[in-house]
């Protein structure tokens, strides 16, 4: 079952969004991701396939710096278990990112659709085709 876990405050995002997904293990998943505004106004995401554990370790070395931040785990419905599956999910512009839980039953429709308009996308989720109405 997936999580969603977010934080905008003074502190550091991503140790509190780590905690936030370690205490969401226990519903099960297949992957999990964060994305953190820096202080500089970019987004950083990082995704991992497997455990928040792996998130984490992935993680160390990259700029983690912000206090706004959304973290995902993720039980594949749509497309298999990989990085590029998990959330969080950029916008065609790459301005904005989400993070979803639900299903999307009209998504294989949708996304032809906006591939017809140009639109591409890099995974095979159904969450992927609500970020490209940005």
């Amino acid at each position: 079952m997936c999580g969603i876990v977010g934080y905008i405050g003074n502190r550091e995002a991503c140790p509190i969004l780590m905690k936030g997904l370690q205490r969401l293990e226990y519903r099960g998943y297949d992957s999990a991701g964060v994305a953190m505004i820096n202080p500089a106004g970019a987004m950083n995401v990082y995704k991992k396939k497997g455990k928040v554990s792996d998130l984490s370790d992935f993680a160390k070395g990259q700029d983690i710096t912000g206090n706004i931040g959304i973290g995902h785990t993720r039980w594949a419905t749509h497309g298999e278990p990989n990085d590029v599956n998990s959330h969080p999910h950029y916008s065609q512009s790459g301005d904005l990112v989400m993070i979803y839980n639900g299903i999307i039953e009209n998504y294989a429709s949708i996304k032809e659709g906006l591939t017809k308009r140009g639109h591409t996308f890099k995974s095979q989720t159904d969450t992927e085709v609500l970020i490209h109405f940005d």
